[in-house]
């Protein structure tokens, strides 16, 4: 049976080593055989679970949902429409991340478009960010707003649409 240390399956999947010790760390992926001198040996089973985490990220899935599906593709069995239901939850919530960035990309288009004089004095993308007021309607999208002076890196906004799929959200 074929074997393949971490960084392979990094190199075949595009997951991050740490990622991939995240999701072992959730059961998401088998834990692995270790070498005597402790180093992960993933088999087969480990690298096709891995990819298919990797596509459901892609698609946006959040770990429960792809815990469950994980589940569901090992009892052929089973019921399928709890799997329909999760991805009916999931293009609902990409359906509403279009909404919200089709109305950003509204006002956005109308600030960047707009005639200045040339000078930042009556320029009317600083007046708009200035007054929400001048906006053409409410955009007020923002899950979580960090704290003055604290750094949200990237995350929280648009409901996430700011962070990776691939990246791991922790709770």
């Amino acid at each position: 049976m074929k074997e393949y240390s971490i960084g392979e399956m990094s190199r075949r999947t595009g997951v991050k080593v740490t990622t991939i010790r995240y999701y072992e760390s959730r059961g998401l992926i088998p834990s692995p055989a270790r070498t005597t001198g402790g180093q992960r040996r993933y088999d087969e089973v480990g690298l096709e679970r891995l990819a298919f985490l990797r596509h459901a990220r892609e698609l946006g899935f959040e770990l429960d949902d792809i815990a469950e599906l994980m589940t569901l593709s090992e009892a052929p069995s089973e019921d399928c429409a709890p799997a329909h239901e999760i991805a009916r939850k999931q293009l609902a919530t990409v359906d509403r991340r279009i909404a919200i960035l089709t109305r950003l990309r509204k006002e956005l288009a109308r600030m960047a478009d707009a005639d200045d004089p040339g000078h930042a004095g009556k320029c009317r993308v600083i007046e708009v960010l200035g007054d929400h007021r001048l906006c053409i309607g409410p955009h007020d999208t923002w899950q979580k707003h960090p704290a003055p002076g604290k750094h949200h890196r990237g995350r929280g906004s648009l409901n996430g649409l700011n962070e990776s799929p691939l990246e791991v959200k922790t709770k």
